[in-house]
């Protein structure tokens, strides 16, 4: 029998968290064929949500509970739900109820059907402004960076064959990016449409600044073109000034009474200034990176262990 292990980080969910827990039982309830387990990983969050999961597994014997020591971000307590997944699949949603669970059928199906990865795609969704412009730029960001398809739709709302978690796993760095992970595993990829709900209880906890930190890890995370573009730009800024050079010691030899063009010369400056301090910036990034991950910085240490697995153990 296939198993399915549902994957869910929380953070502020303590009001939400046992509605998606009742909905993921009532979806299975349809689906006789798959046993399941779910792995709900508290990162770090300050209200009484592990209380709430410690709830839930004393009223079922297939839940597990991970206690974060304090808040590693999404990605990260992805990975350590991922380390004690024991199912063939693996299906991550929200806490908060906005991705339905009761339609994890589809991307059940479209995984028996051969495919390595399935994402959720929606039609709208019901986030605010802000944070659909947060995953529009994020998308942008992935195929520029990452090699995503421009058709396809990534979402927090997926499923993914064991061999592709497992590989996943193998990235034991700190700043660990699950979407460029999967990126560099497979292109078996594929979408499947659910609906997208509104948010019953509370605000996102994803804010201007930890977004911002989201894209720039998806930015320097897996891949080097951030500098290889600077250095297509820097060489390109560095042809046109030649060639500039060259026009403006011709243009003095045939028109000798004109000017020399301060304004011209400081907006080159400004902007080549800016630009070499970009530059160093990305150079900074990587070798910050390198340091930090030289000094062991964990992905996330776990607190405790309840549950179906309780007494399994990890820390990365």
């Amino acid at each position: 029998m296939t198993k399915i292990s549902y994957v869910i980080p929380c953070y502020r969910s303590e009001l939400t968290i046992a509605g998606v827990v009742d909905e993921i039982n009532h979806a299975m309830e349809g689906l006789p064929g798959y046993a399941y387990e779910i792995i709900l990983v508290n990162d770090g969050s300050p209200d009484n949500t592990m209380a709430a999961i410690r709830d839930l597994c004393k009223k079922h014997e297939n839940i597990t509970g991970i206690g974060l020591a304090k808040n590693f971000g999404q990605h990260a307590a992805l990975m350590a739900g991922f380390r004690h997944v024991t199912g063939d699949y693996v299906i991550c949603l929200d806490d908060d109820g906005q991705t339905p669970a009761e339609e994890a059928g589809k991307l059940i199906a479209e995984l028996d059907a051969g495919r390595d990865v399935v994402y959720a795609r929606y039609q709208r969704k019901k986030h605010s402004l802000f944070r659909n412009f947060g995953s529009k730029v994020n998308s942008a960001m992935t195929t520029m960076v990452l090699g995503k398809p421009k058709e396809l739709f990534i979402s927090s709302y997926f499923g993914a064959k064991r061999f592709i978690i497992d590989d996943v796993v193998r990235y034991d760095n700190c700043y660990p990016y699950v979407i460029a992970l999967v990126l560099r595993a497979t292109k078996n990829i594929s979408n499947v449409d659910v609906h997208h709900r509104e948010r019953a209880v509370g605000t996102s906890g994803y804010t201007f600044r930890t977004l911002m930190k989201l894209w720039f890890n998806g930015l320097t995370a897996s891949s080097m073109s951030p500098i290889r573009f600077a250095t297509m730009i820097g060489g390109f800024c560095a042809a046109a000034g030649f060639l500039y050079g060259i026009y403006t010691v011709i243009k003095k030899f045939l028109v000798p009474d004109v000017p020399l063009g301060f304004s011209a010369l400081m907006a080159a400056v400004t902007f080549l200034g800016g630009f070499i301090i970009l530059i160093l910036g990305f150079i900074g990034e990587y070798v910050g990176r390198i340091y930090v991950c030289l000094n062991s910085t964990p992905q996330y240490v776990i607190r405790d262990v309840i549950g179906a697995q309780a007494n399994k153990t990890n820390e990365r």
